[in-house]
């Protein structure tokens, strides 16, 4: 699978990934402390969705544009559908934000931000869309990496104790992916305990990432959660039928909170009447 953001901007999973983030964005700023953002695999940050990557897939008709149709009913999905607005107000009535725009969007002045893109053209991109920004800072470096040499953060010689970390990989690997994921999480833990850790994966048959479940439910966490959005069945191995997020000590009552949300997107973007979706404790909390 090469899952490049441009060709994919605003589709189901990005609906499921962006709301789940600005929910983890808002438990965070609940509080009065700084916090830190790290986003591993982050793209171009602005998309285009009549640019001809965008249009080739069509992906945002049947995500983003869906969803635009009729009012939310959920406050976190009028939540994400705000943050869009806000995001065509400055870029156009085409643009869709990526995790970079959405992260500046959502935290605060005293919070800060870093951006890791390896791949030089969206690197590009993102400095324009984001480099500008004085919370922001952006590395062209490989983001797994980065999740040694920037945890635990700190912003001179303060230590930002409160945070996320959102991997959301290419899956060029495959399978290979979730065992390198996995590994840099449980890093990620040791340098960071308090760190809030959110790992994208792609469904296209769900029998495939059993083994991905069971090495993820072992991590030593204080809670483990599954989000889940399927669309279509998940019986063809040629298309992603739908996505997920593992959570790692997410905040608290974040599972009560996207419980309807997921409700609202099954019957809003399943085809046909056939979505299911699945909030799931590997490791329920204390």
């Amino acid at each position: 699978m090469n899952y490049q953001h441009a060709f994919h901007a605003g589709n189901h999973a990005d609906v499921l990934k962006h709301i789940v983030l600005l929910a983890v964005c808002d438990a965070l700023t609940a509080k009065p402390a700084p916090c830190f953002a790290l986003d591993t695999h982050a793209g171009g940050g602005v998309y285009r969705l009549r640019e001809e990557r965008a249009r080739r897939t069509a992906e945002a008709d049947d995500g983003i544009s869906l969803l635009l149709t009729t009012a939310p009913k959920q406050a976190p999905v009028a939540r994400y559908l705000a943050a869009v607005a806000a995001c065509r107000a400055v870029h156009g009535a085409d643009a869709y934000p990526g995790s970079p725009w959405l992260l500046t969007h959502a935290l605060r002045e005293q919070d800060r931000i870093a951006c890791c893109e390896i791949e030089s053209g969206a690197a590009g991109a993102l400095r324009r869309a984001v480099g500008t920004d004085p919370r922001v800072s952006i590395h062209t470096s490989d983001g797994y990496a980065a999740m040694k040499s920037l945890l635990p953060p700190r912003h001179g010689t303060q230590r930002l104790n409160r945070g996320l970390v959102l991997i959301d990989p290419p899956y060029e690997a495959q399978a290979a992916e979730f065992d390198t994921a996995l590994t840099a999480m449980r890093d990620a833990m040791a340098r960071w305990p308090q760190g809030i850790q959110m790992l994208w994966y792609p469904i296209k048959q769900r029998r495939t990432l059993f083994s991905f479940l069971r090495a993820a439910g072992k991590l030593q966490t204080r809670s483990t959660l599954l989000v889940e959005l399927l669309v279509r069945p998940d019986d063809s191995p040629l298309r992603m039928n739908g996505s997920g997020l593992l959570l790692l000590d997410p905040p608290w009552q974040l599972a009560t909170t996207l419980a309807p949300v997921l409700e609202e997107l099954r019957l809003r973007l399943g085809e046909n009447g056939r979505g299911e979706s699945r909030l799931h404790w590997l490791r329920e909390p204390a």
